[in-house]
């Protein structure tokens, strides 16, 4: 009797102690091919491994960068173009854009102009890829031109897809240099909407520095442009007849990244449709590439600019006889 009480009382004991564990949790685990629907957290389910999460590609963005003026006719496609050939020249990936829908001439100026099949509008409306519009330059691998329609108008583009087409093209390249054109209607609008920098291009005339003040506040708040003062004359400079460089900064008030001499080698070099900074001792080709090692962060010097008028001109306006007196009969 004795031995089968104790039986009863050890099965007894052995029931309640799993009927214990049973309902604390703690001697039931779940399954792998069962969710436990008794805690809410086992519904979520458990993070993938590293090969399978997806992978997010961190592009970094190259720089936008407008090269406008207002005024027409002081050298913004000249600049646009020397600068994208010394940037590639300097090792960076480089896209020029033409945004002077029907009038354009950066492809002129850079020897392609045999070369365009498609435009920035073929793009915009789906007609061709990207690729099929870009034109690589002939020399250098790390330049391209996207040219724009010859016939077309500039209000057939709206500055949403200015925009799209620049941040696909920022994707690809270092810098995208857009060029654009005169005036301050839709092509400006169209030109300035993907761009996060701004270059203003002026001449030291009082008609061309008021534009670049104009356009410099337009553009005041959402970029803030910086300058080049293009086609410098010292000799006139010097004699009075041309604003000089501090005359413009006081007017414009805006941080100056560059003075370009005139010089007749840039005629040369845009009939040739070559860059002027690939013709050796070119002191307007050497100005070009300081303004690009600026652009990158080098912190260079602006120098003075010297009077390369012919050394007989200089004698002779020297001298007493070469000097118009201000007075007569004398």
């Amino acid at each position: 009797m004795r031995n089968e009480l104790d039986q009863q009382l050890a099965s007894a004991a052995s029931e309640a102690q799993a009927a214990a564990q049973t309902l604390d949790g703690s001697a039931v685990a779940p399954s792998r091919n069962e969710p436990d629907t008794a805690h809410p957290s086992a519904s979520v389910s458990p993070q993938a491994p590293a090969e399978e999460r997806p992978r997010h590609r961190c592009v970094e963005l190259g720089r936008a960068v407008v090269i406008t003026s207002g005024k027409g006719g002081v050298g913004k496609t000249t600049v646009t173009a020397n600068l994208g050939t010394a940037l590639a020249d300097a090792g960076k990936r480089v896209v020029v854009v033409d945004a002077d829908v029907g009038l354009r001439n950066l492809d002129v100026v850079m020897g392609l102009e045999n070369r365009i099949r498609k435009h920035s509008l073929d793009v915009i409306e789906g007609h061709a890829s990207l690729d099929e519009a870009l034109v690589r330059d002939r020399v250098r691998k790390m330049l391209a031109l996207l040219p724009a329609a010859q016939n077309r108008d500039k209000d057939e583009i709206a500055p949403e897809a200015m925009r799209a087409l620049v941040a696909e093209l920022q994707e690809r390249f270092d810098f995208v240099l857009i060029d654009c054109p005169a005036g301050i209607e839709q092509g400006f609008r169209n030109a300035v909407a993907g761009a996060q920098e701004a270059i203003i291009v002026t001449t030291p005339e009082v008609s061309a520095v008021r534009d670049a003040d104009r356009v410099a506040g337009l553009l005041s708040g959402a970029i803030a442009p910086k300058l080049i003062l293009n086609r410098i004359r010292p000799q006139l400079v010097k004699r009075g007849s041309m604003l000089n460089v501090d005359d413009v900064l006081d007017i414009l008030r805006l941080e100056l990244i560059g003075v370009v001499p005139d010089d007749k080698d840039v005629i040369v070099a845009t009939n040739r449709g070559a860059p002027v900074v690939d013709i050796a001792g070119s002191e307007t080709g050497a100005a070009f590439r300081r303004i690009a090692a600026r652009m990158l962060g080098e912190a260079l010097p602006i120098p003075a600019l010297s009077d390369r008028s012919p050394w007989f001109a200089r004698m002779f306006a020297s001298l007493p006889f070469g000097k118009r007196s201000s007075t007569r009969g004398s």
